[in-house]
């Protein structure tokens, strides 16, 4: 490990020391003056930002409204971090008390879990996905299953994966080639739960998609284990309606078509979750978290 490697090791276990002990208002109002200072410099990242975001809002989208979300956007996504190191201090209570789901929404996801078919939930960058499982295992005293990006250094990925195993995830690293759809199909016919962020293409086998009138590709993943297993595929959406506080949208099930092969039933499936992230992402734009390069042209 290099010295760089070290030092970056090093900041994220002071952070989820310090910041957890932090006051959560002061909390929140650093990582906003971070944001806002990250936002000033007009870095890569930033930038990347911007030009996803003027898909979503259109052409018509004046200069400051861009400039607006992309700053908005910008502590959305620092307040995940924020959150990250501290969700761990959170007790079942707190956890409990801090989503916001519709009776419907609700009414749907109890009734997929307790199903027994398999539930596939495919959750874009958006909100805090990790908030949402901590919900989700507090609210179903359940253990569900999901495949986490191999961040570097690796320290630093173990220590995602520990904090998501303490929520209660089952974590399967992304680079677990075939042993991983394995697992995933096998928690899925024995009627578990596999939670996956699908937004975004990792590999090279990802779906050509229609997205706010461009195109993308997106992880075959969920549309592909549906088709594989006949669990239930749900498109979840997420945003922050307050400080402390997680919006969770459960969109109707997206069911196997009935014709065509394998791969276009997979198509099909997987721009229909294309389509169910946008309508999210275009009420809650400032809460999709997409800092890299996204769409194909």
């Amino acid at each position: 490990m290099t010295v760089q490697d070290r030092a970056v090791v090093w900041g994220y276990r002071a952070a989820w020391s310090l910041i957890g002990a932090m006051p959560e208002r002061a909390a929140y109002r650093l990582f906003e003056r971070v944001a806002d200072q990250l936002w000033k410099r007009r870095s890569g990242p930033v930038l990347r930002l911007e030009a996803n975001l003027r898909r979503v809002l259109g052409p018509d989208a004046t200069p400051e409204v861009l400039a607006a979300t992309s700053r908005a956007g910008m502590r959305s996504a620092l307040r995940y971090y924020c959150e990250a190191f501290r969700l761990n201090r959170w007790d079942r209570s707190r956890v409990l008390d801090s989503v916001d789901i519709a009776d419907e929404d609700r009414a749907r996801l109890d009734g997929v879990i307790r199903s027994g078919r398999g539930a596939m939930l495919a959750l874009g960058h958006t909100g805090n996905y990790d908030h949402a499982g901590a919900w989700l295992t507090a609210a179903y005293g359940i253990e569900f299953t999901t495949v986490a990006e191999n961040l570097k250094p690796e320290a630093v990925a173990e220590q995602f994966w520990d904090y998501r195993r303490k929520l209660g995830m089952e974590v399967l690293p992304h680079d677990g080639g075939p042993s991983v759809v394995g697992t995933l199909a096998r928690r899925l016919r024995s009627g578990g739960t596999v939670c996956l962020v699908a937004d975004r293409d990792l590999s090279a086998s990802g779906v050509r998609v229609d997205f706010f009138g461009e195109t993308t590709r997106m992880a075959a993943g969920p549309a592909a284990l549906a088709v594989l297993t006949g669990c239930a595929l749900h498109p979840v959406n997420l945003w922050y309606p307050a400080p402390g506080r997680m919006g969770i949208r459960v969109h109707p099930e997206i069911p196997v078509p009935a014709d065509g092969t394998r791969q276009q039933k997979i198509a099909a499936m997987t721009q229909a979750l294309a389509d169910a992230y946008a309508e999210g992402i275009a009420a809650h734009p400032e809460d999709w978290h997409m800092l890299q390069k996204y769409f194909v042209d």
